[in-house]
């Protein structure tokens, strides 16, 4: 009974003990100056209701509805490298945890052995053999009394926390190269398609030109600036080929595969969009953005470590045991008086460290404000690249609204000084003017179109989209 009781004390004083406070600053989110709202939202986005879907909290797959880009951004997901490579580092966070969060466990091992030995016949001793075996448990403990292990344990759970929101983050940039790439894509398609037209219609007018040339009703002046409006047309071709070729790579690359073909679905100018963006209140942006909670994860974790930092300053409690059985022979090993134990503390408190100690601290804590200041930017160039692609998306919507007014007014003034040139109220120069002015003003309304599309993705991913799932 007597041991009995002592095992209870001191199981109790190592519960008391392993309990106890735990050094260093409990984690509180800095203050930070949050607008009221973003810079760059219309009238519109501020008196949208509280109960509206907001732009950063819609699915991806429900802000790009063209089926053939969501296939290709699942597969993106599920086959990208830099994704693939964060999900690793989220399994290195994992097992980080597991290792310092087992410094606050009891170490428990085991042994045997078994030693037999005899000894020659001297002139002062008889020849004689000896026999020892023993089995035996051991523990050693650090008692976690300052906290050290509780801290290190939180930094390294902040730190794992920290990569599976940096995958978030490399999901988010994600959907955006890949939106981004197959509407610049979707684009390139587009101007090829005008340029193969236009190549088509000014070859027949070039052989009208010619058959009007060769009748003596025209000039070769006139024939000569026919064929400069093919060679215009024509010379387009070959460089939109080069770079829809290299984009179908690019994209290809994203999808973690080798350099080929990409699929199309929707054209350029079937792409759904609304024309106002609900971007909501700048303060969701905290709880929304992955890069922000990663920045705050880190924080976490490097305020934890000034707690580890300062638990140095006290004594380390260590506390040994082993429990056992000795004996000369095997046969009574578990039997008779064969029982061993032991059980013991030790207490080391450190005097004199060359100030490794304190400079261990100051490091820790100017390691935290610098994850402060971090954590702050972050906040700041989230709100600026809000801002920037809100305005992008309402300047790139009002740009695009001219420039379809302008390959309006291009085409039209092209028909009529077509007309006017076959009537004879006008020199071909007017027709290649005009002409030229159509066919760039198409071209450029066509990447007006993309620019407007990049824009809302550049939104939908600043606003914290992309990586829900």
């Amino acid at each position: 009974m007597t041991k009995l009781r002592a095992l209870a004390l001191g199981l109790s004083l190592t519960l008391l003990l392993s309990t106890g406070c735990a050094v260093g600053p409990n984690y509180k989110r800095p203050s930070t100056d949050v607008p009221g709202m973003y810079r760059g939202a219309t009238p519109q986005d501020a008196a949208q209701p509280a109960t509206a879907a907001l732009l950063g909290d819609q699915k991806w797959w429900e802000v790009f509805q063209d089926k053939q880009l969501q296939d290709l951004i699942h597969a993106a997901l599920q086959q990208n490298y830099d994704v693939r490579i964060a999900a690793t580092r989220i399994l290195q966070a994992q097992a980080q945890l597991g290792i310092t969060r087992a410094d606050q466990l009891p170490t428990i091992s085991g042994g045997a052995s078994a030693v037999n030995e005899r000894d020659p016949q001297t002139k002062l001793f008889r020849q004689f053999e000896t026999s020892a075996n023993q089995v035996d448990l051991s523990l050693a403990w650090e008692l976690d009394f300052w906290g050290k292990y509780r801290r290190a344990t939180e930094a390294a759970r902040a730190n794992l926390l920290a990569t599976e929101w940096a995958r978030e983050a490399v999901k988010s940039t994600l959907v955006r190269d890949v939106a981004t790439a197959y509407f610049q894509l979707r684009s390139l398609d587009l101007q090829l398609e005008i340029s193969r037209r236009t190549l088509r219609s000014r070859q027949d007018s070039l052989q009208l030109t010619q058959k009007l040339a060769n009748g003596g009703a025209t000039s070769m002046l006139d024939v000569r600036q026919a064929e400069q409006l093919v060679s215009t047309a024509a010379e387009t071709i070959p460089d939109l080929e080069r770079q829809i070729e290299q984009q179908e790579n690019f994209l290809s690359t994203l999808l973690g595969n080798n350099p080929g073909p990409i699929a199309r679905g929707m054209k350029l100018t079937e792409q759904p969009h609304a024309p106002e963006v609900p971007a909501g209140l700048p303060s969701s942006l905290l709880e929304r953005r992955p890069d922000i909670r990663e920045a705050e994860a880190q924080l976490i974790a490097a305020n934890a470590q000034i707690g580890v930092a300062k638990a140095a300053y006290f004594p380390q409690i260590n506390l040994t045991a082993t429990a056992g059985y000795q004996s000369s022979a095997l046969t009574s090993l578990f039997s008779g008086p064969a029982g061993l134990w032991s059980f013991g503390g030790s207490l080391v408190q450190p005097i004199f460290t060359g100030g490794r100690i304190r400079s261990g601290v100051k490091f820790s804590e100017a390691r935290q404000q610098e994850m402060v200041l971090t954590y702050r930017q972050t906040i700041q160039q989230a709100f600026r690249g809000v801002s920037d692609a809100l305005v992008e998306y309402h300047k790139d919507r009002e740009f695009r609204e001219y420039q379809q007014q302008l390959a309006f007014s291009a085409q039209d003034a092209a028909q009529l000084s077509e007309m006017r040139y076959r009537g004879g109220a006008a020199s071909y120069l007017e027709v290649l003017t005009n002409e030229t002015n159509y066919f760039n003003a198409e071209l450029g309304l066509a990447q007006a179109q993309a620019n407007e599309l990049v824009a809302l993705v550049q939104i939908y991913q600043n606003l914290g989209g992309g990586w829900q799932q």
